[in-house]
């Protein structure tokens, strides 16, 4: 029998993970990307952010700067450049990380399971065949295959080229 540690995880688990001060979808500064924040892209409407607790490699957090609850508050603007994000980083986990599918979706209230029901923000998780075995279905345990810390250096300069894009319009 092999041993599958993930001793990172247990301040989590436990309920003793560092808080945050702000809301994680508001980190602070105005710097397009930070790696303490897990931020691989920031522009004026939109943010992109690595799930520091991952339902698979590469699980993205998307949301609009402005903090808002729902998407029918969304400004037509706003609802556009999120779906934009939305796209754009698909297209980079695909290039990246080479998924067979994905899960994208947005909870809405506490109540449909958003755990930050205050911030509108939407879920790009990536699927592979046969990703999740027996381990997440007896154990509750999830295996990810890859460190965040290379996940986000793996990522962040295609998550660059595209702030420097639109900045650029």
């Amino acid at each position: 029998m092999k041993t599958l540690w993930t001793p990172w995880r247990i301040d989590h688990v436990l309920g003793k993970a560092k808080k945050v001060a702000h809301c994680i979808f508001e980190p602070p500064g105005h710097e397009p990307s930070s790696k303490d924040d897990l931020l691989l892209h920031r522009d004026k409407r939109g943010i992109v952010l690595l799930n520091r607790f991952p339902y698979a490699n590469g699980h993205l957090l998307i949301a609009p700067v402005r903090h808002t609850g729902c998407i029918t508050e969304l400004t037509i603007t706003e609802h556009c450049d999120l779906m934009f994000l939305i796209q754009q980083s698909t297209k980079i986990l695909k290039k990246h990380l080479h998924p067979d599918g994905f899960n994208i979706g947005c909870n809405l209230g506490k109540i449909a399971g958003a755990g930050i029901a205050d911030h509108l923000h939407f879920h790009i998780v990536p699927r592979w065949d046969g990703d999740h075995n027996f381990i997440t279905v007896v154990s509750e345990i999830r295996t990810i295959p890859e460190h965040i810390d290379n996940t986000f250096d793996n990522l962040l300069p295609d998550f660059t080229s595209l702030y420097l894009e639109k900045n650029h319009e």
